[in-house]
């Protein structure tokens, strides 16, 4: 056995090792006198589990992407080795991503603490892992790199997935990471195993290049609607080990009850075009196999199980098959009927044909100081101005639906809102009176 052989044999196996170890001698599972009752250890040991999973996932893809950007600059290179990935010795990748997103939930400790040991094993290590890693003149520099956009977001996201803190940090990054195993790890393996490539999109036409994107944008808009559903309506993430605090039957669920698998399928679909992959599209027909016979029917049974007003649901909302009508409680819209662009748009909003909404005038609203279009919801959600209309449209069909949760995104409301601020739809003061 060669020194190559046990250098690389040792970068997996003991961060294996301890990962196996110190999840078995965690608190939750028992082994410490301080033990959690068993209900509640279950539950934690599972968050625990599940954290430490997660922070592993984001810093393999943060490792794979910070890899290829320092290869291209030549921080520094792998050696051509067997079991390669994308360029990198996979045992090694797998190694060093435990190492850097599951030990340090196992383990706990301070945040500053764990980014100096990692820093400090990495200068230790690094310049002796010459036969496998060759490092050039600025590597200092992809290392600081490295630690700032892999090592610190993935303590960050497994700990606070564990404490259940910042909600809005734990969807970036969760919705980073699964991105990046979905549209760029996944394909890439499949194409590494198989055919098609990512020349084929990248450097095609324009044209096409274009239009597979633009594609991909738009079908990405349910599932990435349906993550901000989860964290407003729900107050949790998408990920197994981080739900929703409630069942989630709004946005694009009261359309399809599996929006993200759905929109995740057809960007695959797309891929598989824009590379000229047929094992692409293979695995994408495995994808939705999967869901359909393996993911669903765990997920109803769990959730049977769990939460009773699913049931009801389930009966109404399917799968793969989208509802003309939205399943939606009731809920209000208040426009002003003194302001023109208000009636404009409700009637613009009453042809659509919505469902379960009561449009109120805005000066009948009993709480004064009311100055924008507002929604509200039977859960007690209140949303005013632009996102005020984009809840309303998701009250009518899917296509108008669709509008509202393009509408209604983080990033696309504001903007809009501050377009239609410049245009005359501000604020407005109105008088409210008792009703």
């Amino acid at each position: 056995m060669t020194e190559l052989v046990v250098i690389r044999w040792l970068c997996l196996a003991v961060p294996v090792a301890l990962t196996v170890v110190l999840w078995r001698r965690s608190p939750e599972r028992g082994w410490e006198w301080r033990q959690t009752p068993p209900a509640t250890a279950g539950a934690d040991g599972n968050r625990r589990a599940g954290a430490a999973l997660l922070g592993f996932l984001f810093a393999f893809v943060a490792l794979g992407v910070t890899n290829q950007l320092a290869m291209s600059v030549g921080w520094w290179s792998f050696a051509p080795v067997v079991g390669s990935f994308l360029g990198v010795p996979l045992d090694l990748w797998i190694g060093w991503a435990l190492c850097w997103g599951a030990l340090p939930v196992l383990l706990s400790g301070r945040l500053l603490l764990w980014v100096l040991t990692c820093a400090w094993l990495d200068l230790l290590l690094m310049p002796r892992l010459d036969g496998l890693v060759q490092l050039g003149p600025h590597w200092l520099y992809g290392e600081v790199v490295a630690l700032l956009l892999v090592l610190v977001p993935a303590l960050l996201l497994a700990r606070w997935t564990l404490e259940r803190r910042r909600l809005n940090g734990r969807v970036i990054l969760q919705l980073t990471t699964f991105t990046g195993l979905v549209l760029w790890l996944l394909p890439s393996a499949v194409m590494d195993q198989g055919d098609g490539s990512w020349s084929h999109l990248l450097d095609g036409p324009v044209w096409r290049t274009s239009l597979i994107v633009q594609l991909m944008a738009l079908a990405s808009v349910p599932a990435l609607a349906a993550v901000v559903e989860f964290a407003v309506r729900g107050r949790g993430t998408p990920y197994p080990w981080d739900p929703p605090e409630r069942l989630v039957t709004t946005g694009p669920y009261a359309y399809l009850s599996n929006p993200m698998q759905a929109s995740v399928v057809v960007m695959l679909a797309l891929l598989a075009l824009g590379t000229q992959s047929w094992s692409l599209a293979l695995a994408t027909v495995g994808v939705v196999s999967f869901s359909r016979f393996l993911a669903d029917p765990h997920e109803r049974e769990q959730l049977n199980a769990r939460q009773p007003e699913w049931r009801a649901y389930d009966r109404e909302v399917r799968p793969w098959i989208v509802r003309r009508r939205p399943y939606q409680p009731q809920a209000e819209l208040y426009l002003s009927e003194t302001c023109t662009i208000c009636t404009q748009t409700r009637a613009l909003i009453e042809s659509t044909g919505p469902r379960g909404l009561t449009i109120n005038p805005a000066e009948t609203y009993t709480v004064v100081g009311l100055r924008r279009a507002l929604y509200v919801g039977p859960d007690g959600l209140r949303v005013s101005g632009l996102g005020a209309i984009a809840r309303a449209f998701q009250h009518s069909g899917p296509g108008w639906a669709y509008v509202g949760w393009l509408l209604g995104l983080p990033v696309v409301r504001p903007v809009l809102q501050l377009l239609l601020d410049g245009m005359g739809g501000g604020a407005r003061d109105l008088p409210a009176r008792s009703p």
